[in-house]
């Protein structure tokens, strides 16, 4: 992953750069932060949009034959 930097133009609220160069808040490494997390949020919401169709069908045959698994726990059995 390239830790390159480069400048980027931004315009932000008077009051919220006043505020935050007051707090002496890295601008730079604030929205980073949150680019990253908005980047990774995304990035999530489309991975489940490709794979919605998948995920329904695995989640179809768990309801209908269970999970491979389902012998071995005692805490969801009823004849326990």
């Amino acid at each position: 992953m390239s830790t390159a930097k480069k400048a980027a133009n931004l315009s932000v609220r008077a009051d919220l750069l006043e505020e935050a160069r007051a707090y002496k808040i890295n601008l730079s490494q604030t929205l980073e932060t949150a680019l990253a997390t908005e980047l990774k949020k995304r990035h999530e919401d489309e991975w489940l949009s490709q794979n919605k169709e998948a995920i329904a069908a695995y989640a179809r045959l768990v309801e209908r034959e269970g999970l491979l698994s389902d012998s071995y726990r005692s805490f969801m059995r009823e004849d326990v």
